[in-house]
Order: structure tokens, then C-alpha cells, then sequence
């Protein structure tokens, strides 16, 4: 490639240095970090390096690839495929490398590889791996189902992937709230079930899907389940853009907030029922002051036919009187 005739020897060198099995053990893997972000975001990676360093790789593991090489006479090499979206820095006997406006096609497996000199020989040491998702408006190479669930503690979840290729591997990752993976099935379908889920995982596996059931979910497993693979023909990791999203509900919380909510409906009836008493009461009160406490109103035909008769009676008294 073009790109090596402009290289110092030593850097060169340096370069090839993959190219050799490492010596006194070789290679002593690293955490893994999962990093899921969206289409024009930017992540940074940071490889740890030490006093004996002679030179820092970043590379793929899928299709493998150097991104980033630096080398302790401050020389370096950016692939292609990155020009004008990464930095580095070196902080202290650190490096840090930033990738910026991610594509879709940047979905991958990040190595940090550090090369040490130890008595006279080049040791090769791999140091975190980063499993990159980036989800584009197109990532549709594998469908995954459901898109949510809302389990109670204790209970089980079936998450169901399928892909549209072959595949060399595939892996269901937590991507969110505590990012880790969950599980790798490999094309022989030989698996590796990860410290989250030991004991409380099961699969089975078809050519093109696969079926995942977590059990005995605990409440800190409320994430975003994400099935990525590594297919055949493909140069980049293939993700569900959406993933699963699983809240699971602590059940005796549930329980509490139910047994609430319950006294809550009984005092609201209680109290209905007390201001429908209080408004029967009330009316009964009202009717019968108006029935019994009201004066009545005299008759008008009685009081006129009595005061004809007070009349009456008094001019015959006086016609008597006036005779005499």
C-alpha cells in the first residue's frame, strides 16, 4: 500500500509486529466495554499503555484492520476509512482516540493492542475491547422482538432475533443503564454465557434465529437487550437499531402500591358515603321544619260566613232594644 513507503523503518516495523506471534504468553485480553450511539455521534477509546511501550495498535476484529497506529517516536498511521474523524491525545502512558461522526458501518469490535519490550523481546498485549453499535436509519439487517416487555421480579422474557444472512456469530448485549454482554452463540453454535445471566439463560438456535430466554429476572436487569451479529460477507457488526427495552417491576413494591392503592378506594367510599348520609339527613331536616314549624293559613270562606253571624246576631239585639 501507498501509504507504508512513507514510514520511518522503525515505525514500520512496528506495524508488522501483528504480523508475529508475541513472545512470553503473547496476549493477556482486558475488560470489554459496550458502546451503543446513533449515527453522527462520537465515542473515545482509551488504551492503556506502560513505561515499557514502544508502540499502541487500535483494530477491528471483524475483518481485521488497524484504525490507529502510534508509536513512541510520536509517528502514526489513520486508516483511510477514518481520515478527518479521529483525534488522539496521549495522556501520561495513556492514548486516548476519539472517533467522530460514527456511521453505521463503524459498528465493530475495538482492540486496544499495546507492544512492550521485555528483556530484548516485543511482547504483544491486548487491552480493552470496546464492541461498538452504531444504530443507523437503515439497520435492518437483524429484526428483533418485542420491542418492550414489563416483567415482575422472578418472572421470564423471551427475546427473539433473526437475520437475514449467514452468520460467523451473534451476540445479545446490555447497552444502556449497565452495558455488558449477555451472550455469544458462534456459527458452530457453541456458546458463552457471561457472569450477568450464569444459571438464568437459555437459547435455542435455527439457521437464521435465534430464541433467548432470560429467567429469574431481577430488577436491576431493566435494559436495552440489543441482538448483534457478525455476518458472513459483512465488514462491520449488524445491530437491531430499537433493541428490546425491559423494565422489570419490583413485586413487592407492586404489592404495597396495590395494597395503597386499595385503602385509598375504601376511604374514598367511606367518605362518598358519609356526605350522602349527611345530604339524605339534611333534606329529611328541611322537609320537615316546612311541614310541621310553617303556619298554616287560615280558611277564608270560615272566617266571612263567621263574621255574618257576629253581625246578624248584633242588629237583632238593637232592634229589640229601640221596641221596648
Amino acid at each position: 500500500m501507498l501509504w507504508i513507503s512513507h514510514l520511518p523503518a522503525a515505525s514500520l516495523f512496528l506495524l508488522l509486529l501483528p504480523c508475529f506471534p508475541g513472545q512470553n504468553g503473547g496476549e493477556n485480553e482486558q475488560s470489554t466495554e459496550i458502546v451503543s450511539v446513533l449515527e453522527g455521534d462520537s465515542i473515545s477509546i482509551t488504551c492503556s499503555g506502560s513505561e515499557n511501550t514502544v508502540g499502541m495498535h487500535l483494530r477491528t476484529s471483524i475483518q481485521e484492520f488497524n484504525v490507529l497506529f502510534y508509536s513512541k517516536t510520536n509517528s502514526s498511521f489513520i486508516n483511510h476509512a477514518f481520515t478527518n474523524r479521529i483525534e488522539y491525545s496521549k495522556e501520561g502512558r495513556n492514548l486516548r482516540i476519539t472517533l467522530r461522526n460514527l456511521r453505521e458501518s463503524d459498528s465493530n469490535i475495538y482492540l486496544c493492542t499495546n507492544y512492550v519490550l521485555s528483556n530484548g523481546n516485543h511482547k504483544r498485549l491486548n487491552g480493552k475491547t470496546t464492541i461498538l453499535v452504531v444504530k443507523g436509519k437503515n439497520s435492518g439487517a437483524v429484526e428483533q422482538s418485542p420491542l418492550y416487555v414489563n416483567p415482575q421480579q422472578g418472572q421470564s422474557v423471551s427475546i427473539t432475533c433473526a437475520w437475514r444472512s449467514s452468520d460467523e456469530g451473534i451476540y445479545l448485549l446490555k447497552t444502556h443503564m449497565q452495558p455488558e454482554r449477555v451472550l455469544y452463540v458462534s456459527s458452530q453454535n457453541s456458546s458463552t454465557i457471561f457472569p450477568a445471566f450464569a444459571n438464568r439463560l437459555e437459547y435455542s438456535k435455527e439457521e437464521k434465529k435465534i430464541v433467548i430466554t432470560l429467567h429469574n429476572l431481577w430488577k436491576n436487569d431493566s435494559d436495552i437487550y440489543v441482538c448483534a451479529g457478525v455476518l458472513k460477507n459483512s465488514p462491520s457488526l449488524s445491530a437491531n437499531r430499537n433493541g428490546t427495552m425491559m423494565l422489570v417491576k419490583d413485586a413487592e413494591t407492586e404489592q404495597v402500591h396495590c395494597g395503597n392503592n386499595s385503602w385509598g378506594v375504601y376511604g374514598l367510599i367511606i367518605v362518598v358515603a358519609l356526605l350522602f348520609s349527611a345530604l339524605v339527613c339534611c333534606t329529611l331536616y328541611r322537609v320537615d321544619v316546612k311541614k310541621y314549624c310553617q303556619k298554616k293559613k287560615p280558611n277564608a270562606v270560615y272566617e266571612d260566613m263567621s263574621y255574618g253571624s257576629r253581625r246578624s246576631t248584633l242588629v237583632r239585639t238593637n232592634t229589640y232594644s229601640m221596641d221596648k
